[in-house]
């Protein structure tokens, strides 16, 4: 039915239903949103991680903390899994779970914040005092209709610090993006900019440069303003959300030796190269879904080793264009592929595995199409030999696996690994 009513209705009366449950939601509540510090986290890749960085780095800081994001929900020292299988809760639960935090003494809340959740106004009547740009690249491309439509709906967060009511705003962009300008040009008390490569800019107040860059198997180490970070997170992209946390903390007051022991106390992020078995070869779990990502998550494994892939892509009608690049990403960089199943909802499971071999180039590498996820994990562990390693990618720690009629079968990449790693080794 509600696949219908977008079809039939015109835009402006979707447009004013989403603005309207958004006021409802915020009336509902009481607007929450006023009476506590709220940071907004948006781009493509590296949201949750940046969430879950922030979130630590003000606790560290003695600060009373909720968060929300695509792997859980925070109030405090109480948290529990996102089973929504969608990033931004609905408006009625989103304020509803900043009235909680409220009511629990908490001073921040940092919220992941999706296009998606943009696009249907679930950020309007929140009032924002920090907005972040990770970075931009293609997807859902369906959902908006072009790359530009959907960095627009990014826009609208940083477009909303205008029209809030708190005394200062802040706007943290990555200069190395190439829509760094875009998202510069919305209006904001402060900007701060931070990366790798670019140079100070007079389009933001405060620009944080990462230098003595190292990636290595066993972390990071980067050295910021006469600081040295050595964090236990694996990838450059990880020296980013780094990066876009501590400008993130610097704009509350914090300073940067409550930044390095906050991060360097940091093990792993759920379900970002989490390393799930270690020996005698190691296991990877990423939920990478984007080319971007994925190749970012391949670059982050340890550099000699023989790595076995085991990858899928999403259905649902869903930027069917990225299919046959992630083949493509993952013929540069894998010895072994095992394309699988993997949240497909209503498309053909079948056809979506077809279509992301298409992509693959190298005929030399090992390919394997296994429908059944579980088996696909299982045929990954027994190719394996000592120094090897694993890497299974598009879920991390989700706990759903979507198919079709909207059913969802409980389901856990790293459990998975584990329990049938446990079979192998009993053999």
């Amino acid at each position: 039915m509600k696949k219908i009513i977008r079809k039939i209705a015109p835009n402006f009366l979707i447009n004013f239903y989403h603005f309207g449950l958004a006021f409802l939601g915020a009336v509902l509540y009481f607007f929450p949103s006023r009476k506590m510090k709220i940071i907004g986290v948006t781009g493509t890749n590296g949201k949750s991680t940046v969430v879950y960085l922030i979130s630590k780095i003000l606790e560290e800081a003695g600060f009373s903390v909720g968060s929300v994001s695509t792997i859980k929900f925070k109030i405090k020292d109480r948290e529990w899994l996102n089973t929504l299988k969608m990033t931004m809760p609905g408006r009625f639960k989103l304020q509803k779970f900043l009235r909680q935090a409220l009511n629990q003494g908490c001073q921040y809340v940092v919220v992941e914040v999706s296009s998606e959740g943009l696009l249907q106004s679930r950020h309007k009547f929140i009032d924002f005092d920090a907005a972040i740009f990770t970075n931009l690249t293609p997807e859902h491309i369906e959902t908006h209709g072009s790359f530009e439509k959907y960095r627009e709906a990014k826009g609208k967060l940083f477009k909303s610090l205008r029209g809030s009511k708190k005394s200062k705003t802040t706007s943290i962009i990555n200069l190395d993006d190439p829509n760094a300008d875009y998202f510069l040009k919305f209006e904001a008390d402060r900007k701060i900019g931070y990366g790798l490569n670019s140079e100070p800019t007079d389009k933001v107040s405060n620009f944080l440069k990462a230098i003595k860059t190292e990636a290595t198997d066993q972390g990071l180490k980067f050295v910021l303003a006469d600081t040295t970070f050595n964090l236990k997170l694996r990838g450059v992209f990880n020296i980013y959300n780094s990066l876009s946390a501590i400008a993130s903390a610097l704009s509350q007051g914090i300073d940067l030796k409550t930044c390095k022991r906050a991060l360097e106390k940091i093990e792993v992020v759920s379900g970002r190269m989490e390393e799930v078995i270690s020996s005698p070869f190691k296991v990877f779990v990423d939920y990478a879904h984007t080319p971007d990502a994925l190749s970012k998550a391949y670059s982050a494994l340890p550099k000699d080793s023989l790595k076995i892939c085991v990858l899928g892509s999403c259905g649902g009608g869903r930027d069917k264009w990225k299919r046959p690049k992630m083949g493509e990403i993952a013929s540069q960089f894998c010895n072994q592929i095992i394309l699988t199943n993997e949240d497909p909802y209503d498309d053909n499971p079948v056809q979506i595995i077809k279509e992301i071999a298409s992509g693959i180039q190298n005929q030399s590498i090992g390919l394997t199409e296994i429908l059944d996820r579980r088996e696909a994990i299982k045929q990954a562990l027994a190719l394996a030999k000592k120094g090897d390693t694993v890497i299974i990618t598009g879920k991390g720690s989700e706990p759903w696996m979507c198919v079709a009629g909207a059913k969802k079968i409980p389901w856990d990449d790293r459990e998975i690994a584990r329990e049938e790693f446990k079979k192998l080794t009993l053999r």
